[in-house]
């Protein structure tokens, strides 16, 4: 009992620490496998390789669902609370990579839903110890959540325009030009005022192409309007972020404004300070 007990602890430190040497192997060799799933994948998209090489294609993706459906199974075994990495994020990301292949045996169309396991990807932040960066993400959550209502109106006001827009040109074009109705209008209008331009549709009238005209400046003349609207609310949010620091000795958050020292434990919030002190 005490040996099984000790071989699933030290499969548990394998598999789901990568601040060891062998956790750091198998984190590696699984993002390997991955990438080769993903080009496997791609590669497959391809209709003169997917005929000729249809049975090696099927054989090897088979190959690579038994591998991810025995590590699932893995990380089940040895995790000291199953459930709860069931439902994980990256509980349902593993689950995920294995879906998709049982799925193919049903819908051939199923196997291209593969491409999701690029999502598994996300363990490298893991691997190259880059998750305390991801924290620099909630500055950006913040300048969104600072801008929404503004990017609200702004999207109001791009509504309304390209309906406006869109209704004049099949008022002017008709459905003689391309302009079948007024969702195509409306269509041409969205395409034409993000700078876009597919070219499918295009005013052949005086009148249509002087209208054209002013939607192209005015698609110019706001199309920076949310990109300016994000970066103040960014710096907002970046200004107001030492209250937010965490002290890297005991995680307290919600510092006093301007704080050089953690007012629970006294060690510098920021290394620069550390120094000078």
């Amino acid at each position: 009992m005490d040996s099984n007990t000790g071989w699933r602890e030290q499969l548990r430190i394998i598999i789901f620490q990568t601040d060891t040497v062998a956790g750091r192997r198998f984190d590696t060799a699984l993002l390997l496998i991955i990438l080769s799933s993903l080009f496997v994948v791609i590669i497959d998209s391809i209709d003169s390789i997917h005929r000729n090489y249809i049975d090696l294609f099927a054989y090897i993706e088979w190959g690579f669902t038994l591998v991810f459906a025995v590590e699932y199974a893995l990380r089940l075994y040895c995790s000291p609370k199953p459930m709860r990495y069931a439902f994980s994020f990256y509980g349902l990301v593993d689950l995920l990579a294995i879906v998709p292949g049982i799925l193919a045996l049903y819908y051939a169309d199923a196997q291209y839903l593969l491409i999701i396991r690029i999502i598994r990807m996300l363990r490298i932040f893991r691997v190259l110890k880059l998750s305390p960066y991801l924290k620099q993400a909630n500055f950006l959550l913040l300048a969104l959540r600072g801008s929404k209502q503004k990017i609200i109106v702004f999207l109001a006001t791009i509504s309304t325009l390209v309906i406006i827009f869109g209704t004049l040109m099949y008022v002017i074009e008709g459905p003689a030009n391309g302009y079948t109705s007024i969702p195509v209008g409306i269509y041409w209008a969205i395409v034409t005022m993000t700078t876009v331009g597919f070219g499918d549709i295009v005013p052949k009238t005086p009148a249509g192409q002087m209208l054209a005209s002013l939607l192209m400046i005015t698609g110019y003349s706001i199309i920076a309007v949310p990109t300016g609207i994000f970066t103040a609310e960014l710096a907002n949010a970046m200004r107001g972020g030492g209250l937010e620091h965490e002290c890297p000795v005991c995680a307290k958050t919600n510092h006093e404004n301007e704080a050089a020292f953690c007012a629970r434990c006294g060690n510098a919030l920021f290394p620069n300070v550390d120094k000078q002190a």
